[in-house]
């Protein structure tokens, strides 16, 4: 018998993600809000080159998904049961901390404003995992982490074949490696039901803007730095 439950937003059907997940990361990541006609219009000409939207959009999420992966690389490695989620927990750990340092870096020569807390959508992660314990916690982190990274993979390829900012083409390039390598990891933990991931993946709910969007931040407000 499938036992479903849902909490957080995010409906779970027999240990693994169902098919009516709701609450997930940034734009182009498991939900989607419309994409502006205008993502290739230059918005600064900058030493490294052109900025467009959507290279400024790119920064963002990279930024973002540290925010919230981090933290959970951290729970992996207290709440994990197994090495391989543990390992998995740790490659998330180094991996955003690298990427937020990159991030943090090339921000300010970019005129781009950094975010502090992630998304509403990927806050929802964070409770649900927070909620999580035992094997249910493995199960959980090694799907929903699957499926956003094998997402927000091919955003990485069309910024890196299409942007004409070095800076930007740079970040890509650490992305794409650090992605890819935690796809690897999180496969390697033999929890990932890839039938439900590759259907999350082309057919991602459509969320609302808000959900998928990290608030700006405050003024005055410290930096929240991902330490290695």
């Amino acid at each position: 018998m499938r036992i479903t439950r849902k909490v957080t937003g995010t409906v779970l059907v027999g240990g693994v993600l169902g098919v009516t997940l709701s609450a997930l990361a940034c734009p182009a990541v498991l939900g989607f809000s419309a994409v502006s006609a205008a993502q290739d219009r230059v918005i600064a000409q900058t030493s490294a080159g052109p900025l467009t939207e959507a290279d400024r959009d790119f920064v963002v999420k990279v930024r973002a998904a540290g925010l919230w992966e981090y933290p959970v690389g951290k729970m992996a490695l207290q709440k994990g049961t197994t090495d391989a989620v543990r390992t998995a927990g740790r490659h998330l750990v180094s991996g955003h901390a690298a990427l937020d340092a990159t991030c943090r870096k090339i921000a300010p020569r970019l005129d781009i404003a950094l975010p502090n807390r992630p998304s509403p959508q990927q806050q929802g992660f964070v409770a649900t995992l927070s909620a999580d314990s035992g094997r249910q916690f493995d199960s959980d982190m090694a799907n929903i982490l699957r499926i956003t990274h094998g997402q927000i993979f091919t955003t990485i390829a069309k910024i890196r074949s299409t942007t004409r900012n070095t800076l930007v083409r740079q970040l890509a390039d650490q992305a794409n490696t650090t992605v890819l390598d935690h796809i690897t990891v999180m496969e390697k933990t033999g929890l990932v039901d890839l039938d439900q991931v590759l259907f999350q993946e082309t057919t991602p709910p459509k969320l609302p803007a808000d959900d998928t969007t990290p608030p700006p931040p405050t003024a005055g407000e410290p930096q929240v730095t991902l330490k290695p």
